[in-house]
């Protein structure tokens, strides 16, 4: 059941920044989003199109979309909540749009202050306008392993979501853990349900690292035949309505654990960690990714430790 190869969507560059208190320079972006497609990754989060008043950091989302390098066969992903910021992702000729809602009421409240069913009606126009352009449409499910506000969350109300977001013409739909309280067994639970109602190959994992169980919960999807993970390279990332939430688990992490598996995923691992220390050290913190830091260190030292 274990896949032979699998899609990586790096969400560094969106997810991973988007909460960094300094502002991170524009070309320092385009740098990381044009390393990222050379080194293999082929749907890259790019940018956000949200108010600048609620996201500082990606104020600059239409001078990131026009300095980047465009590599023939690579996705290139925007987040946009609402038909304002389809309108900037229209215009900046993005290849995907990237909607999201929540499993668990109380989050969507806190969130967005409407509950899931209002918050999914409110994307109806984004993905009609998306779907008119000829662009593709994913859509991301928060807390669907457990809540920071209401704890456990109902398998019966992840499917739901899945269920809106299926009516609404989703490409892909994320199954996001974004509190990183998941483990392998109620992930499994989870993704076998929701590949009941939309199909398995366009479902993915995003995982977070808050308790070390994002690695564990990515092979357990792995063993639901689940062929999409999301990953941010160096573990960039966090979230600002779930206190406690440590970034996304590391895409070098990642791609180590894919190799080891003899997964093919196209990503450059060597690469990938010189990438990890380069947006490391623009930021001025350290790489959370445990491959990452080994294998950059032996490289420094001169030998090499990729699988």
């Amino acid at each position: 059941m274990i896949p032979a190869k699998v899609k990586i969507v790096e969400v560094g560059p969106r997810d991973g920044l988007q909460n960094e208190k300094e502002f991170v320079p524009t070309e320092t972006k385009i740098e990381l989003v044009n390393r990222l497609a050379r080194a293999g990754i082929v749907n890259v989060e790019s940018t956000s199109f949200v108010s600048p008043k609620w996201v500082p950091q990606m104020s600059d989302a239409a001078a990131v979309m026009a300095g980047i390098e465009r590599r023939p066969g690579t996705i290139y992903s925007v987040l946009t909540p609402n038909m304002r910021g389809f309108e900037g992702a229209l215009e900046s000729k993005a290849d995907e749009i990237v909607i999201f809602g929540a499993a668990s009421e109380a989050f969507s409240q806190k969130n967005i202050n409407c509950g899931i069913a209002e918050s999914i009606a409110r994307f109806e126009p984004v993905a009609k306008a998306a779907k008119d352009a000829g662009m593709r449409l994913r859509g991301s499910i928060s807390c669907a392993l457990g809540c920071p506000y209401q704890g456990e969350v109902s398998i019966e109300s992840v499917v739901d979501v899945v269920e809106r977001m299926k009516a609404l013409g989703c490409d892909e739909i994320d199954i996001a853990d974004t509190i990183g309280v998941g483990t392998p067994k109620r992930t499994r639970e989870v993704l076998a349900a929701a590949q009941k109602v939309f199909p398995r190959e366009r479902l993915s994992g995003h995982f977070h690292d808050t308790y070390g169980q994002a690695v564990g919960n990515i092979y357990a999807a792995l063993l639901e035949g689940i062929e999409i993970f999301h990953a941010s390279v160096a573990g960039l990332g966090g979230c600002p309505y779930a206190k406690g939430a440590t970034g996304n688990v590391a895409t070098e992490d990642v791609v180590y654990l894919m190799n080891g598996l003899g997964i093919e995923t196209g990503v450059d691992l060597d690469q990938l960690v010189d990438i990890g220390d380069f947006i490391s050290r623009a930021i001025g913190k350290p790489s959370s990714s445990r491959a990452g830091r080994a294998i950059f260190t032996k490289k420094r030292d001169g030998a090499s430790a990729c699988v």
